[in-house]
């Protein structure tokens, strides 16, 4: 019996967190969607809804573990669209494709491990940092290309994209769905992770604690930067041709993703179950208003509302908690006279 009541107190708790509220959130606009927008419920368009979005889901994963840290990184979409220009450039210029591949990812991890040396190492403000790399990399990747598209990719790179790899399953959500499950084991179950959300709470602590800080954060950079240019090249390969301004925007998807997930916006807690379930929220809204006709311009607006509630909504949460548990201890501290 005792089991059972530790069983169903745990249930209940996790349905009265913020994971339990998005969680009825996404039911909500599930039972929205299906009774307005024909074809919601369709295997292709349930598919097709990650497809569209995949290369920001990929980089919500490790945006998660940034953020957690207490850092941020808004330089990921220029990255993923220098990876994917200087790809296509070289193989313009001549170079094999493979080798103009390699470039790309390595152009990645070399982005990384800038943004992690000023942040990590120097110690400036990873917002001031990625702020001024989103725009330096993304005037390196115009650059690059100019004002013009470059296509012509090697078939087999193109049916990547855009065909399916096994069933009506593409190759990039086999990609998100490896890339998720490595960082929830290792974020959540790993002693890694666990270093993760000692930074977050306090660098002071953490060092303390024995934790090298600088080398948690440079390798979250490096991490960053690399699965950025993946991301880019995934793009690259569905839409089949790439320009100067591949990803643009991308950061406000990836950081309200991340936030609605139940991240906070300081550092120190969250979790990927809840990313995972603020990824669904964003994907089904975005699919349903498309369907249902809305524009891109009123698609954003919503989004935008939907990261001011992301970063209001936890904390909201967390303060009535907190009053809650302040009262139960007065009132059993200072029981009512009989």
């Amino acid at each position: 019996m005792q089991d059972n009541a530790g069983f169903l107190s745990k249930v209940w708790r996790r349905l009265m967190s913020w994971e339990g509220f998005l969680l009825l959130v996404l039911a909500v606009v599930f039972v929205i969607n299906a009774i307005k927008a024909p074809g919601y419920l369709g295997v292709g368009n349930q598919i097709n809804l990650f497809v569209l979005s995949i290369e920001k889901v990929i980089m919500v994963v490790t945006m998660t573990f940034l953020i957690i840290s207490g850092e941020i990184d808004l330089s990921v979409p220029s990255i993923m669209g220098l990876s994917a220009c200087l790809m296509a450039a070289l193989y313009r210029d001549g170079t094999s494709f493979g080798l103009a591949l390699a470039a790309a990812m390595l152009v990645g991890v070399a982005c990384g491990a800038f943004n992690g040396f000023w942040i990590a190492r120097v110690g400036l403000n990873s917002l001031v940092v990625t702020l001024s790399t989103l725009i330096a990399f993304r005037g390196l990747a115009r650059v690059l290309v100019g004002d013009t598209s470059i296509g012509k990719f090697p078939a087999w790179f193109n049916n990547l994209g855009q065909q399916d790899l096994v069933g009506p399953i593409p190759f990039s959500l086999i990609v998100f769905v490896v890339i998720y499950l490595a960082g929830l084991i290792i974020l959540q179950y790993t002693a890694f992770g666990r270093s993760v959300y000692v930074i977050g709470n306090s660098n002071q602590v953490a060092r303390y604690s024995g934790i090298k800080v600088r080398r948690v954060k440079f390798l979250l950079y490096l991490a960053s930067g690399t699965v950025a240019a993946l991301a880019g090249i995934l793009l690259a390969a569905r839409f089949g041709a790439v320009r100067g301004d591949l990803a643009y925007g991308y950061e406000l998807d990836i950081i309200t993703m991340v936030l609605l997930g139940g991240v906070s916006i300081f550092g120190g807690s969250g979790s990927l179950y809840g990313v995972l379930l603020s990824i669904l929220i964003i994907l089904n809204v975005r699919n349903g208003m498309s369907l249902a006709g809305f524009s891109g311009h009123f698609q954003t607006g919503v989004i935008g509302v939907l990261l001011i509630l992301s970063v209001l909504g936890p904390n909201l949460v967390k303060q009535a908690r907190e009053s809650l548990s302040r009262k139960r201890m007065q009132q059993a501290q200072n029981p009512p006279a009989a």
